[in-house]
């Protein structure tokens, strides 16, 4: 069987079991640009003298940009089955992806969800249990950036087991993860994935306890065949999960919205640690816990207590995340200083994360000053946005001029909008992070940033799901030191930045304005002074 075949038979099931519980309902949409009140534009006998919605080329529908709104109206009736596979007792979920400054969505009238620019991705559960004939009437409100166009991007039925269960879209997801591996590592392996995959007894798709026996057997042939190793979840192959949201203090929005907005998130995320006991999280900004030690005091013991029994890790490094492209070298120096002292002060320890994910660029002498200031490691992603030169290196040992070197991560990116725990995306990125890097283990941030949220019940049990399946790497949560410190002990490349950047002159000038200024000398006097080495 040659290879074109191999992979177009394993991509044809793939299909055909994704067909069985999943709908693109993008065609479906109506539309009107009037900002029409609610209830009256959530109510479906308005919804008739609509416009029909055509997507564009991408499949997305969009409109005008400057804050202009639109409202969206579907109809979902729940069939008998799809593609002949009886749909009853699975659970109904509405996926959505969109560009918009405001969303609200409202399923039978009643609002069930707000997002934002940010937060711009839901998988809402329509019923945990459908019975065909059902009807839900959908509404969005949408409101355009003020500095783009609007979009709805993604809309989506998916019906999904809601229990431990398997059902067709979960194994589709198995087998596209399993490809994905097998064609990475060890192209060999498609044809035994083919030939499983040929086992699959289509004629029972109408009767879905037989057709599940099917997929059950592929999976215990998967998991049985002799040295295939499909089992990826018991090799040495992890997902390790940090629980996360990046705050800005004020982008898009005055500080005081921040406030509030933290303390959404703050308190969302305890509550989540109360039904996912193994659930951790970090969040990088001092000058936020002050804030809410000095207004919440409440809040802020409760996040003291998840600090001390280690389920919420205080990272950063720096006061607030600064632009350092903008700042000079005292400035840097107080934003650790400050910082440093507060966590110090306040949590009992120094962070030895400097966390720094939203900077377009660093000085060569950074790693000097992190090590001066107690931290040992070094975490930033937005060097993904490069449009012209790609960043090489994922971990790395990052030197100073003077031999100072901290240990470096590039953060995964953020490609769907939403850094949730869609197991496609987790994999895909835990494969590109082997192939640059040859570690095995990813390092994974699930949660809405910006504008706070922080992680969903939902991404955490999505992910509780996928640590069942012996067909995806071993998920689990981890603070950020332990697994910088796990991944610093392997052999991973060395990276000195005075040869990747010494052809432009940058490094060169920044060290002659650093040495220009004494700001070296400075910075160990100011460190000294304060006490923060000793």
């Amino acid at each position: 069987m040659d290879q074109i075949r191999i992979i177009d038979g394993i991509n044809h099931a793939i299909a055909k079991l994704r067909a069985l519980t999943q709908t693109n309902v993008q065609q479906g949409w109506r539309y009107c640009n009037e900002d029409i009140p609610y209830p009256v534009a959530t109510q479906p006998e308005c919804w008739d003298n609509w416009s029909i919605a055509q997507p564009n080329q991408k499949d997305y529908i969009t409109w005008s940009a400057g804050r202009q709104v639109i409202w969206l109206s579907q109809r979902f009736l729940v069939p008998q089955d799809l593609q002949g596979y009886p749909l009853a007792g699975l659970g109904l979920r509405l996926v959505l992806t969109w560009w918009a400054e405001s969303a609200e969505i409202f399923v039978n009238g009643q609002l069930v969800q707000e997002g934002d620019l940010f937060d711009s991705s839901t998988r809402i559960l329509l019923t945990s249990t459908v019975v065909p004939g059902q009807e839900f009437a959908v509404a969005l409100r949408l409101v355009s950036p003020g500095h783009d166009i609007g979009g709805l991007m993604r809309s989506q039925i998916l019906y999904e087991a809601t229990n431990d269960d398997i059902d067709p879209g979960f194994v589709a997801d198995e087998l596209t993860i399993l490809h994905n591996y097998s064609a990475s590592f060890d192209p060999e392996k498609l044809a035994t994935l083919a030939k499983a995959v040929a086992e699959i007894d289509w004629e029972m798709v109408s009767q879905p306890t037989e057709f599940m026996r099917s997929l059950s057997r592929l999976r215990q042939q998967l998991s049985t065949i002799e040295n295939s190793n499909f089992r990826i979840h018991n090799s040495q192959n992890s997902i390790q999960m940090l629980g996360h949201a990046h705050l800005d203090l004020a982008w898009l929005w005055p500080v005081s919205e921040t406030w509030d907005v933290a303390v959404g998130t703050f308190e969302s995320v305890l509550k989540l640690q109360q039904e996912f006991p193994d659930f951790t999280f970090c969040h990088t900004t001092p000058a936020l816990y002050a804030w809410i030690e000095q207004h919440r005091p409440d809040l802020f013991k409760r996040i003291k207590q998840q600090v001390a029994a280690g389920r919420w890790e205080i990272v950063g490094g720096m006061w607030v995340e600064p632009e350092l492209n903008l700042i000079d070298g005292e400035s840097i120096v107080r934003q650790i200083l400050y910082a440093q002292r507060y966590v110090q002060k306040t949590f009992g320890q120094l962070t030895t994360v400097a966390w720094v994910t939203d900077s377009f660029g660093f000085c060569w002498q950074l790693p000097q000053l992190l090590k001066q200031g107690g931290i040992d490691y070094f975490v930033t992603q937005k060097l993904h946005w490069n449009d012209t030169t790609k960043f090489p290196y994922g971990a790395f040992w990052w030197q100073s001029p003077d031999g100072s070197q901290i240990f470096s991560l590039m953060s995964p990116p953020n490609v769907a909008g939403v850094m949730d725990t869609n197991p496609i995306t987790m994999a895909s990125y835990a494969i590109d992070w082997e192939i640059q890097t040859s570690l095995k283990d990813a390092f994974w941030l699930p949660g809405v940033g910006d504008h706070g949220g922080g992680p969903t019940r939902d991404m955490l049990q999505v992910a509780r799901r996928w640590q069942k399946s012996p067909f995806f790497p071993k998920l689990e949560f981890t603070t950020a030191s332990d697994y910088l410190l796990k991944v610093s002990r392997l052999k991973v490349s060395r990276l000195k930045v005075s040869r990747l950047f010494a052809k432009r002159g940058l490094l060169a000038k920044v060290s002659r304005l650093f040495a220009k200024r004494g700001l070296l000398a400075k910075v160990s006097r100011l460190f000294a002074k304060r006490g923060l080495l000793a």
